[in-house]
This record gives structure tokens, sequence and C-alpha cells, in this order.
């Protein structure tokens, strides 16, 4: 099996441990229930629960603790999402292809289905316990968590994001968006992973600093498709930077050294890879194509 047919039969292996967490539609809260419901399946290509269960597989995880926080990751993923869309972030309508909560569920309801996955994530994350003999684990990974997602983490760097809109962003502040408001996430579920995994402190650390370069050159490559793809292909609105006027990578540097950063970053997160203990070829090609990726 080559690395297409193994990711896809992965996709479908990790999506189905998100559905089977999320919350049954039911009740007078029911379309809050749907809308969150809707979003999460959606689709994507779920990275984030596949890094985190991959990077447990590289310290050694065999077990089902991993699972409830691969959804719960997933489901943060989303609520940001549906918040980005949002009429007062960058007003889009499209989103993996359809059309985004708020323009299918009104704003109010979309607001609140994203507010609705954040807390449920956590709720979520704590069912790992049963499947765990280190409490001390889960605990740290929910900490954890909760605090690549929170102030110091996406919701600071959106914050950062959302204040400098339509304004010149100079590039300690872009990077800090970045580093925060894309990496905090993706260093958050390979850490999860690793900490589940048995890892050593000194190995953790060489995670989050995989998984800062990837996530920076995720956001780079981001920034390349929306000026260069279509929405048919991406999914989503394309010159969505443009419309609303925001400071990327390539607006500052240029496309030609945006694609190499792209190259030159990713190369160095899996030399770090290559440091730690273990082998895990397919984390490898996952994380060569999440920064190459075309959509």
């Amino acid at each position: 099996m080559n690395f297409k047919e193994e990711f896809s039969v992965r996709t479908k292996e990790v999506g189905q441990v998100i559905e089977d967490y999320l919350p049954s539609v039911e009740g007078f809260q029911s379309t809050v229930l749907e809308a969150m419901d809707y979003s999460v399946r959606a689709g994507g290509k779920r990275l984030r629960p596949m890094l985190m269960e991959e990077t447990y597989r590289l310290f050694g995880g065999t077990g089902k603790e991993i699972f409830p926080f691969m959804a719960a990751i997933e489901m943060i993923h989303t609520s940001s999402l549906i918040h980005d869309d949002l009429p007062c972030m960058d007003n889009d309508t499209l989103r993996r292809g359809m059309p985004t909560a708020w323009v299918k569920f009104g704003y109010d309801m979309a607001v609140l289905a994203g507010d609705g996955l954040l807390i449920y994530a956590m709720e979520t994350a704590a069912k790992a316990l049963p499947f765990s003999d280190r409490p001390d684990r889960i605990a740290r990974c929910m900490g954890l968590m909760a605090e690549k997602t929170g102030i110091f983490g996406m919701i600071g760097g959106q914050t950062v994001d959302v204040e400098l809109a339509g304004k010149p962003v100079p590039k300690d502040k872009l990077d800090f968006i970045y580093r925060l408001k894309t990496g905090a996430l993706l260093e958050a579920s390979m850490m999860i992973g690793a900490i589940l995994g048995g890892a050593e402190e000194d190995s953790l650390k060489q995670v989050e600093r995989i998984a800062s370069m990837v996530g920076m050159a995720f956001q780079i490559q981001d920034d390349i498709l929306d000026l260069t793809s279509n929405d048919k292909v991406l999914g989503k609105s394309v010159l969505s930077d443009e419309k609303n006027h925001k400071t990327t990578y390539v607006s500052i540097n240029g496309m030609t050294k945006a694609k190499q950063d792209v190259e030159i970053i990713s190369e160095e997160a899996i030399m770090c890879l290559h440091e730690l203990p273990g082998e895990n070829k397919f984390l490898e090609e996952l994380i060569r194509m999440l920064v190459n990726r075309e959509k």
C-alpha cells in the first residue's frame, strides 16, 4: 500500500473515531447539535487527530486513551473554523466545499455551535480516563489542550489577527499570529500523542519544536494556496486574505521566498523528527504531505 492509499484508509478510520464521540442530535437544543454535527462531518483531512495518533504510535502507544483526545482536537479545530468564517471575522460562505455554518444555520446558531464544540471537546477528552492507568497523563493532556486552545494559544493568535485586520502587520506580530493561531493546535496534537505514548521530557520538547515548524510551514502554504488555488479545489473561498486586506507571509516576503521557506522549514522539521527515538515513516510522509499540499 502506497502513502496515498494508506492516508485514505487512515482518514476514514480517524473520521470514524471522531464521529463515534459526536453527541446525538436530539432534544430541545437539537438545532445547535445539528450545526455542530454538520460542521464536524463536513469532512477535511483530519490532520490534527492523525498527527496525534501517529506521534502516539511513534512512542509506542497502543491503547484506546488516545481516541477521545483525537475527537476532542478535531472538535476544537472545527469550532475555530466555524468562528473564522463568521461575518465579523473572515466573512466566508464556503468551507470544505459546503455552505459555512453561519450561512446554513444563521449567525447566532453558528456562534453557539462553535462554543458548543469548544466546551464539548473538554468533556470528550475526559472520557479517556477509563482507558488509562495514568490519570496524571490524562490531566496533563487536558491542561495542555486548554492552554494551546486558549488565550495563550489559538485564541490569543486570533485576537492579534483580528485587531490588525486591514492594517500593516510587522513581521514579528505575523510570526506570533501564525505560531499561535495555526501552530498551537498542531503542537497540542503532537504533544498529547507524545505524552500519552510515554515520551521523556527532552523528546516532548523536540516534538513541540517539530510541530511549531510544521505549523509555520502549513500556514505559509495556506497563504500561497489562497492566491494560487480556486474555490473548487480548495473547498473554501480563495482570495479571502486579499478581500479582507490581510497581511500575509506572501505579501511581506513574496511568492518565491514563501515557497522556498515552506521547503526549508518542512525539511528542518523532518530532520528533527529523525532525532527522536523510534521510527514512523507514515508520520514523516504525513508531515511532507500537509506542508506541500495543493488543497
